[in-house]
């Protein structure tokens, strides 16, 4: 049998806010699904699970011999809030995704796809576009995440590997940090206390986890190469999201906008242009943002005990 005939992913990360959201996916459209992150994953029907650390030259080596995965979904990296935008674990982070990288063709690889971020634009244009919108990170996430996606594309170029590059923009749902902007929202007000936050007038681009889910495998199942925004492509200021997370729970009055300040370098406007998303992979999201917040709402009411 043709080894791509197989369609075995191997997804790092796997424990993680985007990767766990992937599996169910990927298990429907017909993958053997390999999952890969340093704790425990909790298993279920089709899906291999692998304890392993990446940063690990030899478990990686090991792990990459053993499943020889045809698709890589690649999503494992540092994200420990308030920390990951200046932590030397970038770097870390980038060392240890090009020996996967190497070892994921070395071992057969066809299709890989890896998480980017929105950081790696230069947030003075506002509308970020792959085409149009310089790349300019300003912070070491961003520029580790664009040096990362500049030499994937020059060894898919040198080697024939396939490679797509998903721009992650802002995202919100079940099994968010609980100290992001909407999880942070829904447990206050949960728990009968305030919400503080900032003026809450600052533009956005959000997506529901789920459909960024969604819409990476849809990546790694197209044919499309090079960068692609994981993005709605509709402005929201965050005002609208904290008081549909507010009204939800019928409590907008203990909502205090402008209680936390904002940052002097806080852009003003921050939206992804997503028509390679729409266009080319030919992808739509499922949920608008009411949809989405409700289901983030009771996915909290639940895990915490309020229902």
């Amino acid at each position: 049998m043709n080894i791509i005939e197989t369609k075995r992913v191997l997804v790092t990360g796997a424990g993680g806010f985007i990767g766990k959201h992937c599996l169910p996916i990927l298990i429907a459209n017909g993958f053997d699904v390999h999952s890969a992150d340093v704790l425990p994953i909790e298993k279920r029907q089709g899906l291999s699970c692998h304890q392993a650390d990446l940063l690990d030259a030899k478990q990686c080596d090991e792990l990459l011999a053993s499943i020889r995965p045809t698709h890589l979904l690649h999503f494992a990296w540092y994200a420990k809030p308030g920390e990951y935008w200046t932590s030397q674990e970038n770097i870390r982070w980038v060392e240890g995704s090009l020996h996967l990288l190497r070892a994921f063709h070395r071992n057969g690889g066809q299709r890989v796809v890896m998480a980017g971020t929105c950081a790696e634009y230069d947030w003075k244009y506002g509308y970020c576009s792959e085409s149009v919108t310089p790349l300019s990170p300003i912070t070491l996430y961003g520029v580790c995440k664009n040096a990362l996606q500049h030499v994937l594309n020059a060894f898919s170029r040198v080697t024939g590997l396939s490679s797509a590059w998903g721009r992650v923009f802002f995202l919100y749902g079940p099994y968010e940090h609980p100290n992001r902007l909407v999880s942070s929202v829904v447990l206050n007000l949960l728990g009968n206390k305030t919400a503080p936050c900032s003026h809450g007038g600052q533009i956005r681009d959000f997506l529901y986890v789920e459909d960024v889910a969604s819409a990476f495998v849809s990546l790694l199942t197209s044919h499309v190469n090079g960068p692609v925004n994981i993005a709605s492509g509709r402005p929201v200021t965050l005002r609208e999201v904290v008081l549909a997370a507010a009204d939800c729970l019928g409590a907008r009055e203990r909502v205090e906008f402008g209680a936390l300040p904002s940052s002097d370098n806080d852009p003003p406007l921050i939206v992804g242009d997503n028509r390679r998303l729409t266009d080319e992979v030919g992808w739509r999201p499922v949920h608008d943002l009411e949809d989405g917040i409700l289901k983030t709402v009771r996915f909290w009411q639940e895990k915490a005990g309020y229902e």
